[in-house]
């Protein structure tokens, strides 16, 4: 057994890097509001203003379409609700949302709420079994009446098997009727390169907890072209998209952490694509039928989702974690819920295989020591688990 934590759940959120700290706490005493006219609010106000500016300059975009959230699942929220009403007050003709069976709870949830609550008709198309999206499909349901058709929400890369989609070719289509996209990044940010301007997406999501930033700040990056219909109503901040007194020092710690994953994700994803390959190779030795889920070459840098036939996720992740070995069973906003993932299922994985799978992510604080007690540890948990079920 391991007499230190061995964390191997960077998906779900990642420690906080020395520069966003730094960053953080050095504005955590002092004093203004961004809104007020006063010298201590015009302090806070160029701290914010200086935060979006390093955003945009990393991800290419303008500083105006940084809309500053409490994290992905208000800035996807922001996104679906906001552009749908929007664009259905435009058109009433368009009540159509186009998204895919594979989406996190926080692009899912909101569209199953539009179409109970607000009359949306939500198609989520299926996809293969690497979890990438139909293309044919989408182009299929795109021809069929374009005009009806507020939004299409595409995520850039899976949270549960990493799996990156073809953004750029989803972008192609809508963009022959004139069809917004919005994007949840929140998994792609500072894992592979994300160019808002060159990608053609619309809206995009991303959250500071995932890119070593702190927790409850996250951006919504949206054009200035495209409407957006609040959800909050009140001081009129961000564009009067999202009142709300903003955070300072979150967002200078938000900045600091997107600007430097950014900066090294093309050495980071070098470092950490060798570790999981390691990890893959030697987690299969160990335990013989185990096997990948999700694309092999368009994935995640740090993303390796296993499955172990004859085994419960929830008494593996347990197991290992009795071992201070720190994993998933899929997303963590799911965790706990005895069912199986959405995701597994509509890559076409049975209701048992969509439940002995584990999703081990790896991050910045990963090192070789960390894969070596996770393999060391596999067979024996494996064992354990599959002699529970007999």
């Amino acid at each position: 057994m391991t007499s230190r934590t061995v964390y191997l759940d960077h998906a779900a959120t990642t420690p906080m890097v020395p520069a966003a700290v730094e960053a953080m706490t050095a504005h955590l005493l002092e004093v203004g509001n961004p809104s007020s006219l006063h010298a201590s609010g015009r302090h806070a106000r160029r701290v914010v203003e200086e935060s979006r500016e390093t955003i945009a300059q990393a991800l290419n975009c303008r500083p105006g379409e940084v809309v500053f959230t409490s994290g992905g699942t208000e800035a996807d929220n922001l996104a679906l609700k906001g552009i749908y009403w929007s664009r259905r007050a435009a058109d009433p003709r368009r009540v159509r949302i186009l998204s895919t069976s594979i989406e996190h709870h926080a692009v899912l949830d909101p569209l199953h709420w539009l179409g109970a609550a607000e009359g949306a008709e939500i198609e989520l198309l299926p996809v293969d079994t690497d979890a990438r999206v139909d293309l044919a499909a989408l182009r299929a349901s795109v021809e069929r009446d374009p005009s009806s058709i507020a939004l299409i929400s595409v995520m850039w890369a899976n949270n549960e098997v990493g799996t990156l989609q073809p953004v750029d070719e989803v972008v192609a289509i809508a963009a022959e009727h004139g069809i917004p996209v919005h994007t949840d990044a929140v998994q792609a940010v500072g894992a592979v390169p994300v160019d808002f301007a060159r990608s053609g997406v619309d809206a995009l999501t991303l959250t500071g907890h995932k890119v070593g930033g702190p927790y409850g700040v996250g951006a919504l990056v949206v054009r200035r072209e495209v409407d957006v219909t609040a959800l909050a109503h009140g001081g009129g901040q961000e564009r009067d998209i999202r009142s709300g007194t903003i955070d300072p020092p979150a967002i200078a710690g938000f900045a600091a952490a997107v600007e430097l994953a950014v900066k090294q994700q093309a050495e980071h994803a070098t470092r950490l694509q060798a570790l999981r390959d390691d990890l893959v190779r030697r987690v299969v030795e160990a335990v013989p039928d185990a096997h990948l889920h999700g694309s092999v070459d368009a994935r995640l840098p740090g993303n390796a989702h296993l499955g172990f036939p004859g085994c419960e996720g929830d008494s593996l992740l347990m197991l290992l974690d009795a071992r201070g070995i720190e994993c998933s069973t899929g997303s963590a906003c799911s965790a706990g819920v005895p069912q199986p993932s959405h995701v597994l299922l509509a890559m076409g994985c049975t209701e048992e295989a969509a439940r002995h799978s584990l999703r081990f992510s790896l991050g910045h604080t990963s090192t070789q020591a960390d894969v070596d007690a996770l393999v060391e540890a596999i067979g024996p948990v494996v064992e354990r688990a599959r002699a529970a079920r007999r």
